[in-house]
């Protein structure tokens, strides 16, 4: 059996706890929407554990998370690489890990309108196979503790972080760190039953072992970073390469397409873990798809050659027969790409803005981002409030008063995204701006500085530097900027033309 990189700790004393420990997916379910979104509900104690994670910073956050690891150890060794085993002897870090979920949490879930499919699935691993044991509609927990106990069926919690305040806290500063989407969900197994056959998956994986002990397996990948989820067949799996036991408190990572299997152990209590996941499509090939079709269409005009016609009847014949053609565009578009200053993004950007967390935020969402305060001048000093939540592309915009067709700045933000619908795969809108490509520069500078004085912004008229701190009533969803105006804080947003756009 392979050996597996494996971290023991102990925390002999609760005044050293931060010593011990300093810091799109899938659509849930079956496919089948069924019954209203949920209200979202608060399970959680009124008087939690104290967090030992560091929430200063989206990298504070990650390095307290796999502590302790070292973040470069850890990109340099096992990212993408092979699974790193963290096992803790540290009390009140289970107990951390124990607040946040419980099967106990499942009974006032259940009182707010969950259902089968879209947020929870029952199963059983049975010979090699998954066994869905869903009813239809509503889940009822009378019912759903019965399969669990009679049954020994695995219940599957699909995106806790939509009612679980501190899994939104740590999803959001991951999903800051990663720039990546990142999703979770939880798996309650009875003693002595499994929930899912052998399987890989398409996404980066770590498990933080909640309560009880799950005894898992995992095999030599068939196919490495794989692209899609699938099930294994024990006899294609041969011997499992590592093989461990998980405890509270504890935390494993593997890359995707990693082969694994996990049980509850007999004569124990339940297990409950939570899966947080990050990294689906997120590839250089991912990358490379986005990007390809605005690099053509820019090359396109500046070069006759990919705007001639394609020869008659070249659909009908094997696409064989123009391999050496298509070989000498794609290294003209490898020259193009060399001198490229903007390269344009069809999708991952905007997806990824649309469809992350909003900002974790405990009071009134509506004071997040109302504006107020006195507008800037120019001798006002701005800087961006939620960087990490924002991101700026150039894409295609179509006039549609001469249908003339050119480029422009968009900048999308996450500040009004739902929480109640993340990674649910849900019909989404996006909030943010577009601008002239006049105003790339200034937006970068504001982009990059720490703060910057309105005056210094790269535009032609003091109209235009005001303007970029100003908020536009009718915008429809803005930019939120912190602004320092003698002294005071201020918020105000940035002008420009309303952008509002949804997709399914």
């Amino acid at each position: 059996m392979a050996s597996l990189t494996l971290w023991m700790f102990a925390c002999p004393h609760c005044l050293v706890l931060k010593t011990a420990m300093p810091k799109k997916a899938r659509p849930a379910g079956d496919g089948k929407e069924q019954g209203p979104a949920p209200k979202q509900v608060k399970v959680e104690a009124a008087c939690g554990p104290s967090s030992p994670l560091n929430f200063d910073s989206p990298s504070g956050l990650f390095e307290s998370f796999i502590s302790p690891i070292k973040t470069e150890t850890f990109f340099k060794e096992f990212w993408e690489q092979k699974p790193l085993l963290i096992q803790r002897d540290d009390p009140a870090l289970a107990t951390y890990y124990q607040s946040l979920f419980r099967l106990s949490d499942l009974k006032s879930l259940c009182s707010w309108g969950i259902y089968y499919g879209r947020d929870v699935n029952v199963c059983r691993c049975v010979h090699g196979k998954k066994k869905v044991l869903n009813k239809d509609g509503r889940v009822h927990f009378l019912q759903l503790r019965q399969d669990f106990d009679q049954k020994r069926a695995t219940i599957q919690f699909h995106q806790p972080q939509r009612f679980k305040d501190e899994l939104w806290r740590i999803q959001e500063k991951l999903e800051c760190y990663f720039g990546s989407l990142v999703g979770s969900n939880v798996y309650i197994t009875p003693a002595g039953a499994q929930g899912l056959p052998p399987h890989y998956d398409d996404v980066e994986v770590f498990i933080l072992q909640l309560e009880g002990e799950k005894h898992w397996r995992l095999y030599q990948p068939t196919v490495p970073l794989a692209r899609e989820y699938s099930v294994e067949a024990e006899d294609r799996i041969g011997r499992p390469t590592h093989e461990f036991t998980l405890k509270p408190g504890d935390l494993l990572y593997f890359p995707r397409g990693t082969i694994h299997q996990a049980d509850t152990p007999e004569g124990l209590a339940h297990s409950t873990h939570v899966t947080i996941s990050t990294y689906q499509s997120s590839s250089w090939g991912d990358f490379l798809l986005d990007t390809i079709s605005g690099l053509v269409f820019d090359t396109a005009k500046a070069d006759v050659a990919l705007r001639a016609g394609i020869p008659r009847q070249l659909l009908l014949a094997e696409s064989i027969a123009v391999a050496t053609r298509l070989s000498g565009f794609l290294r003209m578009l490898a020259d193009r790409l060399e001198g490229t200053k903007e390269l344009p993004s069809a999708d991952m950007k905007k997806d990824f803005a649309m469809n992350r967390l909003p900002p974790y935020y405990m009071g009134d969402r509506a004071k997040l981002v109302a504006p107020g305060g006195q507008l800037p001048g120019l001798d006002s000093t701005v800087r961006l409030q939620f960087r990490d939540h924002v991101v700026l592309t150039v894409g295609p915009y179509q006039d549609p008063s001469d249908e003339t067709r050119g480029e422009m700045v968009y900048v999308y933000h996450s500040l009004r995204n739902r929480r109640d619908t993340h990674m649910m795969g849900n019909e989404t809108e996006s909030y943010g701006l577009r601008f002239p490509l006049s105003y790339m520069d200034a937006l970068k500078q504001i982009w990059n500085s720490s703060a910057i004085s309105v005056k210094d912004l790269k535009l032609t008229t003091d109209e235009e530097k005001q303007n970029l701190g100003f908020f536009y009533p009718g915008g429809g969803g803005g930019l939120e900027f912190k602004m320092n105006i003698q002294g005071h804080n201020t918020l105000a947003f940035v002008i420009g033309l309303p952008l509002t756009s949804r997709t399914s």
